[in-house]
């Protein structure tokens, strides 16, 4: 048990605690995902909602990702992760569609809202993965898996939640984002607003 002097100079641990208080005081528990993430909001319902959604998804700085670190590590590989295994021209051809899709976001994007004619990836994305990605590093993780990074994207940017680790459309994803590199050249990045701290 952690004593309370050990609480008051941890801001994570604070952060957990005061949301903890809170939730006692509405009289109603708090879903773990508040618990740990300092970033979680209730709104009137009492429903946790996603501050950074109202937001512009592609901002220099999303404080969501910088102070949610029990988000940033659901959005590392687990523990004996086997991945989706497919075939890899209809997991292709199944990430580009769901590539374009709104409908993996909460806020009306697609991962093709900043990255079609490869806007918005970064001269790191030619690189072979992993590596570093300015998204993750912000939230204190110095390299990523292409599927690692995907899931920073859909959380992020989409606002959504992170897809199954064995899922289809994560392989899929994972897929057609690899596909798309095979072709990238760092001079082929296109002026795009969302381009500012994203990194691919």
């Amino acid at each position: 048990m952690k004593s309370a002097k050990t609480i008051s100079r941890n801001p994570v641990a604070r952060a957990v605690v005061s949301a903890g208080l809170m939730a006692a005081a509405l009289g109603s528990p708090l879903p773990a995902a508040a618990a740990c993430s300092p970033c979680a909001a209730r709104s009137r319902s009492g429903r946790v909602a996603n501050p950074c959604a109202a937001k512009n998804p592609c901002a220099t700085k999303n404080p969501c990702t910088a102070r949610a670190p029990c988000a940033a590590r659901a959005l590392t590989r687990p523990a004996n992760y086997q991945p989706y295994v497919g075939d890899k021209a209809e997991l292709i051809k199944a990430g580009e569609a769901l590539f374009k899709d709104t409908r993996l976001s909460t806020n009306g994007m697609s991962c093709n809202t900043c990255h079609q004619n490869y806007g918005a990836f970064q001269a790191s994305f030619a690189e072979p993965y992993p590596h570093a990605v300015r998204m993750a590093t912000s939230a204190g993780i110095s390299q990523v898996h292409l599927d690692e990074f995907v899931q920073f994207c859909v959380v992020n940017p989409l606002a959504a939640k992170p897809l199954p680790w064995d899922s289809r459309e994560l392989a899929a994803l994972t897929a057609y984002v690899a596909d798309l590199q095979k072709g990238f050249k760092p001079q082929a990045a296109k002026a795009n607003p969302c381009a500012a701290k994203g990194g691919y």
